[in-house]
């Protein structure tokens, strides 16, 4: 809990551009620049120069709203998923150490090598991914809301409880659980993907045809033993693949996590929610179908080299 404490204090600031980037704020007006290939283009402000902006205006501390509740909403996720897989699912005994098996670059005793433990080990993750996030869904909200306050400047969720009370008062229920299915289904959607991409390149990709050299002796003529020294390459080779996976899976999914966020914000009263930076969604499928025709699908997932689209328009002060 203390370390991902630790990273979400540390994320804040990148979280925080991406978010406002993703509404479709822009606080600066595009500027000419040179792409990785050298050629002039006009070029959106990158990571640096939005949070240069954000200090400008609020401070260094301004890079930092939003973070009460989304360390509420990481400490109880953890613990959340921590006692769901312990329990696990019914008619599937819980295995030790389940929490680590499915994090990039964790360590196993024993490399799974089974389709069947893959299929059963994914769906523990899946249900204990999917309670965590019902749980913390509410602060998730109220975090991505205390962001988009920046652009109105407005302070109408400007503590964790009020903001409790405030959604509860002009949305009920529900308003806790906005952009809750698409960041479920986008989350569900990547685990599998990941897990399962993993599966077939460590068993059809590294162990039928990656082997370790067979060493001919160690230092002062002591031999290493041969199934070690393979065994021990090939469980670092499954720990890259894993995180290979997950980064591209978190990449085809990434729509998900924009509409997500965008529906959370969403005509509720902040200017953030509203045109010009995005009209009323009726629902999580018509912003969807919207972003797809605008072309807006992968907007804020990259924060450096943002090359203006021909024929996009902007919302800058």
């Amino acid at each position: 809990v203390l370390l991902g404490s630790g990273l979400t204090v540390l994320s804040q600031p990148l979280m925080y551009v991406k978010v406002l980037v993703q509404v479709g704020y822009e606080p600066l007006p595009p500027t000419l620049g040179r792409n990785i290939f050298g050629r002039q283009v006009y070029q959106l402000p990158g990571l640096f120069a939005y949070a240069k902006h954000i200090v400008k205006v609020d401070g260094r501390a301004g890079l930092f709203k939003g973070l009460t509740p989304r360390l509420c909403s990481s400490a109880i996720g953890t613990v959340v998923h921590s006692k769901v897989l312990q329990r696990g699912l019914p008619g599937v005994c819980p295995l030790p150490d389940s929490s680590s098996a499915l994090q990039p670059g964790a360590s196993k005793k024993e490399p799974v090598s089974s389709l069947e433990q893959v299929l059963k080990e994914t769906s523990r993750e899946r249900v204990a991914r999917a309670a965590a996030t019902l749980i913390t869904h509410p602060f998730h909200v109220i975090t991505l809301r205390c962001m988009v306050q920046f652009i109105g400047r407005e302070t109408k969720y400007s503590g964790t409880l009020s903001a409790f009370a405030t959604i509860y008062r002009e949305e009920g229920i529900l308003g806790f659980f906005a952009g809750l299915i698409p960041r479920l289904l986008g989350d569900i959607l990547s685990l599998w993907l990941c897990n399962m991409l993993a599966y077939l390149i460590n068993t059809y990709a590294l162990e039928n045809g990656v082997r370790a050299p067979r060493p001919t002796g160690g230092a002062g003529g002591l031999k290493v033993p041969f199934p070690l020294l393979q065994v021990s390459t090939m469980t670092e080779m499954k720990s890259y693949s894993q995180a290979v996976t997950g980064f591209f899976a978190s990449m085809l999914t990434y729509p998900f996590v924009l509409v997500s966020n965008l529906m959370a914000v969403n005509n509720c009263g902040l200017a953030g929610g509203l045109l010009p930076y995005a009209p009323t969604y009726s629902s999580w499928l018509d912003c969807w179908s919207q972003l797809h025709r605008e072309g807006n699908m992968s907007r804020g997932n990259s924060l450096f080299f943002r090359k203006v689209p021909a024929g996009k328009r902007y919302v800058w002060d």
